[in-house]
Formats: C-alpha cells, sequence, structure tokens
C-alpha cells in the first residue's frame, strides 16, 4: 500500500460492554451503583486509615494505598465508560486512549505488586512478629509502596509506547469499553509482533514474580499457623490475613482465567467480560472484603461514626 494513501486514526470508537440499544441505560445504572460504592468505599478506607490512631500500622498503611490504587484504577475507566452509555458518538481521541492505557497500567501494575506486598507484610507479622517492627518499619513500608508505584509507572511509558508505536490506519472501531492493549493491536495495520511480545513478557512476569511472593509468603503463613499450639492463637493469625487471601484469590482468579483460556476459545468479548470485574467489580468488593472482616476497621468506622474528633486522639 501507497503511504500517501494511508490515513492515520485520529481517534477511535469504543463498542462499550454491550451494542444493544435497550440495555444502554439500564447498564448506566448498574454502573453508575458500582462506581458511586466503589468511590465511597475506598474513600471511607482512606479516610480512616489516615485519621484513627489505631490504625497506624503497616498492614492498615498498605491497605490504604490498595485503596488509592483501586480507586484510581476505576477512575480511569468507569467515568468514561458511563458517558459513553449516554451519547451515540463513543469516540475518544488518540491521545486520550494512550493516556487512558497508560494510567489504567499504571494502577493494574500497582494493585499486582501492592497484593503481593501486602502478603509479605502478613508474613513477617505471623512468622516473624518479634522482628515486624524492624523489617517492616515506616521506612521499609513507604519504600515498598514507592517501589511499586514506581514500577507501575515505568511499566506503564514502556508497555504504551510500544502499544502507540504501531500505525493505526484503517479500522479505529475498539471491541472494548477502555483502551486496552489487546484490542488496540488486533486494529494496527502494521506489525505487531514486538508489541505483542512485549505485551506477553510484561504480563507474565509481572503476575509470575508477583504470585511467587504471594505463594511463599502463604506457604510459610500455613505452616507457622500449623505449629501453633493454641487454637485461639491459630485463629487470630489466620483472622489477620484471611481478608487478604479472599481479596488474592478473585483478583489473580480472574487475571488467569482471562490469560490462561486456551487459544481456541480465546476471544475479546471474554476478555471484555473479565475486564469488567477487575478493573470495576473487585476495586468496589475490596473494602467490603477488608472491612467486613476485620474487627479493627469496623471498631474505626464506629469511633468516626460516634465521633469523628476522637479518632484524632492519641496521634
Amino acid at each position: 500500500m501507497d503511504p500517501k494513501n494511508i490515513t492515520q486514526v485520529i481517534e477511535f470508537v469504543l463498542i462499550g460492554v454491550s451494542e444493544v440499544a435497550e440495555l444502554q441505560i439500564p447498564l448506566f445504572l448498574v454502573f453508575l451503583v458500582i462506581y458511586g460504592l466503589t468511590v465511597l468505599e475506598n474513600l471511607g478506607i482512606i479516610t480512616l486509615t489516615t485519621v484513627d490512631s489505631q490504625l497506624q500500622t503497616p498492614m492498615y498503611f498498605f491497605l490504604r494505598h490498595l485503596a488509592v490504587i483501586n480507586l484510581g484504577n476505576s477512575t480511569v475507566i468507569a467515568p468514561k465508560m458511563l458517558v459513553n452509555f449516554l451519547v451515540s458518538k463513543k469516540t475518544t481521541s488518540y491521545y486520550e486512549c494512550a493516556t487512558q492505557l497508560g494510567a489504567f497500567l499504571v494502577f493494574i501494575v500497582a494493585e499486582i505488586f501492592m497484593l503481593a506486598v501486602m502478603a509479605y507484610d502478613r508474613y513477617v507479622a505471623i512468622c516473624n512478629p518479634l522482628l515486624y517492627t524492624a523489617v517492616v518499619s515506616q521506612r521499609i513500608s513507604l519504600l515498598l509502596v514507592s517501589l511499586t508505584y514506581l514500577y507501575g509507572f515505568c511499566t506503564a511509558i514502556m508497555v504504551s509506547s510500544c502499544v502507540f508505536s504501531v500505525s493505526y490506519c484503517s479500522s479505529n472501531v475498539i471491541n472494548h469499553f477502555y483502551c486496552d492493549n489487546v484490542p488496540l493491536l488486533a486494529l494496527s495495520c502494521s506489525d505487531t509482533y514486538i508489541p505483542e511480545t512485549v505485551v506477553f513478557i510484561s504480563a507474565a512476569t509481572n503476575l509470575f514474580f508477583s504470585m511467587t511472593v504471594v505463594l511463599v509468603s502463604y506457604f510459610n503463613i500455613v505452616l507457622s499457623i500449623l505449629r501453633m499450639r493454641s487454637s485461639e492463637g491459630r485463629k487470630k493469625a489466620f483472622s489477620t490475613c484471611a481478608s487478604h487471601m479472599m481479596a488474592v484469590t478473585v483478583f489473580y482468579g480472574t487475571l488467569l482465567f482471562m490469560y490462561l483460556q486456551p487459544r481456541t476459545s480465546h476471544s475479546l468479548d471474554t476478555d471484555k467480560m473479565a475486564s469488567v470485574f477487575y478493573t470495576l467489580v473487585i476495586p468496589m468488593l475490596n473494602p467490603m472484603i477488608y472491612s467486613l472482616r476485620n474487627k479493627d476497621v469496623k471498631a474505626a468506622l464506629r469511633r468516626f461514626m460516634t465521633n469523628p474528633c476522637c479518632s484524632f486522639k492519641a496521634m
């Protein structure tokens, strides 16, 4: 094809969750409720773990940043998605699409490694309680969180740069509700071998290392709990990591379902449904998981609702 005859894409069209016209308003209302709950719940976790004097520990410091990540991840996706339910022209500019992909990658990669950091935190707390304050000090906690965000940012720059280094010059209709790398690369009119390889290696590497940390941490946690003589001690130890285990299972289960499908049954529609879960549903579920199963968070919420000023005492 003559390069002079190629028309470079300047905007993309997002198909959305569904193309059925009758479903647009019901879906808008459903996802509006999901996003509204996500914002309220995660802001609640951020507020409680910031102001309550009894939640100033590394565990709740990491939980606060998980809430920040969940809120950021949903906010990158949901507002544009909600607007597209109500408009007939579901377009997004080339640079807006690139920005959305980059921001999404920052938060999703940060979440993958924040869950690994939280698993390591629980491992130290249960397996080496006497060394906990030294191993997971305030300085180390800040360093781990900073590295998590920095790695997410670097990954986002690398992957999004590769995805948008190829040419988009014919179809501009993305079979998704946001700008994701797989449906974007499917539209390219140039060779996508290098960006596809970068995306695959990045995703596989991130999942492998983060899941290794999580599995090794929980393997040692389980061994430590089984060695405890007191049933009360075992129950208390398990309760400190039960919420995180549930959040990890839901999140990694969704990602593994998405990436380990046989290629014969793999489709962009399946990816779309999985994406709904880990970009919108999980950020709403995480605060529920951590608050409903955590006595400290529930007690902090009661104190804050009864007398907000008392949360600041002894800080």
